[in-house]
């Protein structure tokens, strides 16, 4: 590789079959990288407005030529898939083709490319490296004889590796499809998408639903122990009476449907989820304990579940755990891209989480302290307002640059703000956003851990002080608190959340993202606008100006 050129990194090896959705392969994205920083990275959806999109190969060609890139020279490096691992544009005027070991590769792989016209050199990084190494942009280069874990749905080997870092090389430790079982749970149980009410198409976005709704029910031994026995239901496609049947027998529990306020059902869903929690807990053990490491590096789309990064960390089984927003499909880009950058340089720059900068302007922010009154007091009277200020945040979650923003403290609002805005289902909660001081104050702790700046982490809010966030505390008393520890992080954010503290009393703001039902969250101005009229919320603010709706 040649460190004067740019790196670009795609992922967006076309799906198996021509589905009217997202389906094996899902959240196609590219990143350009140069000197270890970022300089442009695209989520595709974000841009083509289509939830998921997996069409990159389509429309490679017309957003490289807007935006004058056709002509560069880079080190070229595509992500495979476990469906394969031949990247192909529609035109053919791009072609990648990797080689196809029997192994999982440590390391970059080269392959044939070509490239608009001419003959170019290029490697494939594996899906499992690709999870791993979106770390890297957040966190810097990887600190010595740490334990890098990737847990998927699906990789292009496995859905589990695990690798070590030792000696400045990445070496692998195991990958395998063992926990496929666990991960199934999420996207591929006939049990749970029967009580979720989803379809097919609905398979991406089935592990927000269960977790939201396991948060309604309680972990029971014995409903475990029943569910292991019969292979988790994951089977019954057509037989859902099945399971019906079964828990008559078994618990004399009458069913007819799947009835999500049903609290036997409640605590089905609950105990499954639990079962991933526990049993994912004790692979970590068993890896630190055969290893001996003290730092994990944890990605792919099972890091997003919260309840399991809230018990790593409390756990102390590592003493550092690192996250990166992008732990799913959404970052691979960038994880290849960074990568490839650390093996030209030696490092990759820390970046913060606003890089989906694609197609949209560089002006700096700028706001008055009149701007930021009339959006707080916009949200005194209980408004909702929406927030598209600078570049979009990578990864799933908004951050504060992509947000819907209300009172905490209500949940009649947050329940306004989550179904009737957003049409989302009633059981979903919703997360505040707090300065650091004040997530404190809700905690009572005297440190509040890194990764809640991504909101990745769960906390017990004090009872007497849960009115306060009345709106964003789950059934249980803990709150998926985004913490801003310092106004460098997302000044805007920053300074309108010290006005509502210092002046208003006011300790947290409800923070969802910017998107409606079955839509992206936004990304230009032009898409916050539109999604702001059609949702019916309140204000916006656009690169910090704030407009009344």
């Amino acid at each position: 590789m040649n460190p004067n050129k740019p790196t670009l990194a795609i992922y967006g090896i076309q799906d198996r079959d021509s589905y009217k959705y997202p389906f094996y392969v899902h959240d196609h994205n590219l990143a350009i990288m140069q000197h270890g920083k970022v300089v442009e990275f695209l989520q595709l959806e974000r841009v083509s407005r289509r939830k998921r999109d997996n069409s990159l190969h389509e429309q490679l060609y017309a957003l490289l030529k807007e935006k004058r890139l056709l002509g560069n020279d880079y080190d070229l490096v595509f992500v495979d898939n476990v469906v394969g691992r031949t990247f192909l544009s529609s035109q053919g005027n791009v072609r990648f083709e990797a080689p196809l070991p029997q192994l999982l590769a440590s390391d970059l792989e080269p392959g044939n490319g070509w490239w608009f016209g001419k003959q170019a050199s290029a490697w494939a990084l594996n899906h499992e490296l690709a999870h791993i190494c979106s770390c890297l942009p957040f966190f810097g280069p990887f600190k010595p004889n740490s334990l890098l874990v990737h847990f998927d749905g699906g990789a292009s080997k496995s859905n589990f590796s695990a690798w070590l870092y030792r000696g400045d090389k990445i070496q692998k430790l195991t990958a395998h499809w063992d926990y496929q079982y666990l991960t199934s749970l999420f996207n591929a149980n006939a049990l749970v998408f029967g009580m979720i009410g989803a379809k097919l198409y609905d398979q991406n976005s089935v592990p927000g639903k269960m977790m939201g709704l396991a948060g309604h029910g309680t972990y029971r031994k014995e409903l475990n122990e029943w569910l292991k026995k019969h292979d988790y239901f994951q089977h019954i496609w057509n037989k859902k009476s099945s399971f019906f049947q079964q828990a008559k027998a078994d618990f004399n529990v009458d069913l007819k449907s799947f009835d999500q306020k049903n609290s036997f059902l409640q605590d089905v869903i609950a105990t499954l989820h639990e079962l991933f929690v526990r049993e994912t807990l004790e692979i970590f053990k068993r890896l630190q304990q055969q290893y001996n490491s003290k730092v994990l590096y944890y990605s792919g789309g099972c890091a997003l579940n919260i309840v399991t990064n809230t018990r790593l960390v409390e756990s102390s089984i590592f003493e550092e755990v690192y996250i990166p927003p992008c732990c799913e499909d959404s970052g691979l880009a960038l994880g290849a891209a960074a990568y490839a950058e650390w093996r030209k340089h030696g490092t990759v720059e820390k970046h913060s989480p606003y890089l989906n900068n694609w197609n949209l302007p560089t002006e700096t922010l700028q706001y008055t302290p009149e701007d930021l009154e009339l959006a707080a007091q916009s949200l005194l009277k209980g408004q909702v307002i929406g927030v598209c200020n600078g570049f979009g945040e990578a990864g799933p979650r908004a951050l504060g640059n992509r947000s819907l923003l209300c009172l905490a403290d209500k949940p009649k609002l947050a329940q306004q703000v989550s179904m009737q805005h957003k049409k989302r289902e009633w059981y979903r909660p919703v997360a505040p956003v707090m300065l650091e001081k004040n997530a404190r104050y809700f905690t009572e702790k005297d440190q509040i851990h890194p990764l809640s700046e991504y909101m990745l982490l769960d906390f017990d809010i004090i009872p007497d002080k849960r009115n306060e966030l009345a709106g964003a505390v789950h059934i249980d008393g803990t709150a998926r608190i985004q913490t801003i520890f310092k106004r460098e992080q997302n000044a805007y954010l920053f300074d309108l959340l010290s006005l509502l503290s210092d002046k208003y009393h006011v300790r947290a703001l409800i923070n969802t993202s910017f998107n409606g039902k079955g839509e992206p969250i936004v990304h230009t101005s032009e898409d916050a606008l539109n999604s702001a009229q059609q949702m019916g919320i309140d204000g916006l603010v656009l690169n910090g100006k704030f407009q009344q709706l």
